[in-house]
């Protein structure tokens, strides 16, 4: 619940600080003295959108500060975590305003954003303005709070699941579908490239070795002679010279006293290198021996797969992959109808378990729709509005993620009178007893949310005033709501009172919010009562008020 607001430089509130309490929390004042202005800076703070200027004249900034006190289960632990920020038993939101626009928000002192604050929001505070009996006149609103009643969380979560089961199944067999159309209309092109790939059947790095082994085929005859030449040039001329100088210096060592020893060895390592050198020539020969037709057929596998390469526009080298990929474009092809049919199957199977969640989802509707009509007959009629019928109307709708229901509140405010819907049939002060009668309905034992009424009993008067007021004590039994009223039927029942006043000092006009005692309460409420002039007759009916 809200324990504390404290509102610096916002608007004409120069400082306040503000501490709430559980239970039935009401403010009252002049018209034009500021109530709504805490509103303002309450969602200011929560994140909602609201006025552009929302500086005091003459500031810098202007600065909300707002706690809360949270339950071990409260749902902002869930958003807190969610978003990495700490949890603790009090939740303090600070947000900042520069008079240039800037907006700066703070949970408990760590930055966060403002989706952060408005998702938080949700689970705090639940305001119903002047104007904001729009999610009763919208019927778009009207199916989530018969969810609400109905405790409808875990069945449609099912439907939810169970449509988006349905989507998804329906998407793979639409793409499905189309990628085998796609596939089918280049039938004939994909069974000839791989056939023509199958039979090619191209390696990776085979273009390359090819024109290596197409180039030395070429070139072999050009060298061939110089090399058959140098052959016969080592292996004749130079071998037997080099053989027959070696066996004279051998024949003459004897005599030569070591003078040819190093040459004899000089001759010997020249032999093995010559050796080495004919060997290697030999090899070289035997390398550029090759048969023309080897030539031939080198250069028509080469020439075929360069030119499957240009026709499919890739790499040589990219052709055993770009095989592969045709060649699964095709299996596709032949198994493409049973993978079809396979789809449909499934999507039967998904749009059967989604009727059968949607249907489950509109039984439990249809059985929470009697119970919510009479609960809400039942608290009109403390509200002076025991003639007035309720009825939840539950039509067919188009198939969604939250089934396949449309849900309208209708009433019918007199006897006889014809049901029509909320925004048609009834006037404001009616709309607002129907909201807080419905709200009482709904409420139930969650008190974990603050409530907040902005003059939802304007219209009304005398004994339905009181008998909302009642109802707002009621509501807030256990928890805590915040009421702006003009009422004093209502303000008396409130258990803690605050009064919001203007002030004009010079040319500067402030707004202040005091806590009222018993005393203070009396005469706040006897200005209500008489206006202007406080009588002693206005006196004697606030205490009858405050103490009846």
């Amino acid at each position: 619940m809200l324990r504390a607001l404290e509102i610096r430089d916002m608007l004409i509130i120069d400082r306040l600080e503000l501490a709430f309490q559980p239970g039935l929390n009401v403010l009252t004042g002049e018209t034009g003295a500021g109530k709504s202005i805490l509103l303002d800076a309450l969602g200011f703070v929560l994140g909602w959108r609201g006025r552009a200027e929302l500086v005091r004249a003459g500031a810098e900034q202007g600065e909300v500060v707002a706690e809360f006190e949270l339950g071990a289960d409260h749902a902002a632990r869930a958003v807190l975590e969610e978003a990495g920020l700490p949890s603790e038993d009090m939740l303090i939101l600070r947000r900042v305003n520069t008079k240039d626009g800037r907006k700066t928000a703070w949970v408990n002192d760590r930055r966060c954003s403002g989706e952060v604050l408005r998702q938080l929001s949700d689970t705090l505070l639940e305001l119903h303005g002047q104007h904001d009996d729009r999610g009763l006149l919208n019927p778009r609103g009207h199916r989530q709070l018969l969810d609400q009643y109905a405790g409808a969380g875990d069945a449609l979560e099912a439907v939810r699941k169970a449509w988006r089961a349905r989507g998804q199944a329906a998407k793979a067999l639409e793409q499905a579908e189309a990628e085998l159309a796609e596939v089918r209309a280049e039938e004939d092109f994909l069974r000839h490239a791989v056939d023509e790939l199958s039979k090619l059947a191209p390696e990776a790095g085979e273009e390359e070795a090819l024109d290596t082994a197409r180039r030395r085929m070429q070139s072999a005859e050009k060298i061939r002679e110089d090399i058959s030449r140098a052959h016969q040039a080592l292996s004749e001329g130079a071998e037997g010279a080099m053989s027959d100088a070696l066996r004279w210096l051998e024949g003459a060592s004897d005599r030569a006293e070591g003078g040819v020893d190093a040459p004899i060895s000089a001759l010997e390592r020249a032999m093995v290198e010559l050796g080495e050198a004919v060997s290697g020539v030999e090899a070289c020969l035997d390398g550029l021996n090759f048969d023309a037709h080897e030539l031939e057929a080198t250069e028509e596998r080469l020439f075929a797969i360069r030119a499957l390469a240009r026709k499919h526009q890739v790499g040589p080298d990219q052709l055993p992959e770009l095989a592969e990929t045709l060649g699964d474009r095709l299996a596709r092809l032949d198994r493409g109808a049973d993978d079809v049919e396979a789809l449909r199957a499934a999507l039967r199977h998904a749009e059967a378990g989604y009727d059968t969640a949607a249907f489950a989802l509109s039984d439990l509707r249809k059985g929470a729709a009697s119970g919510l009509d009479a609960a809400v007959t039942g608290e009109l009629q403390p509200l002076k509005m025991e003639r007035a019928v309720f009825h939840t109307e539950i039509t067919e709708a188009e198939p969604g993620p939250e089934g396949r229901d449309a849900v309208a509140f209708t009433v019918a405010t007199n006897p006889g009178a014809p049901a029509g819907p909320l925004n048609k049939i009834a006037s404001g002060g009616e709309l607002s007893r129907f909201l807080l009668a419905l709200k009482v309905c709904l409420t139930g034992e969650d008190a974990s949310r603050t409530m907040i009424f902005d003059e939802i009993d304007r219209g009304v008067g005398g004994a339905t005033a009181d008998a909302v007021g009642r109802r707002l004590k009621a509501l807030a039994a256990g928890g805590q709501v915040l009421v702006v009223t003009h009422s004093p039927q209502v303000a008396a029942l409130g258990a803690h009172h605050w009064q919001v006043a203007k002030r004009v000092d010079g040319e500067v006009t402030t707004s202040t919010v005091t806590p009222l005692d018993s005393e203070a309460r009396e005469d706040e409420i006897a200005r209500m009562l008489a206006g202007d002039t406080v009588t002693s007759e206005a006196r004697a009916a606030a205490r009858a008020l405050l103490h009846g």
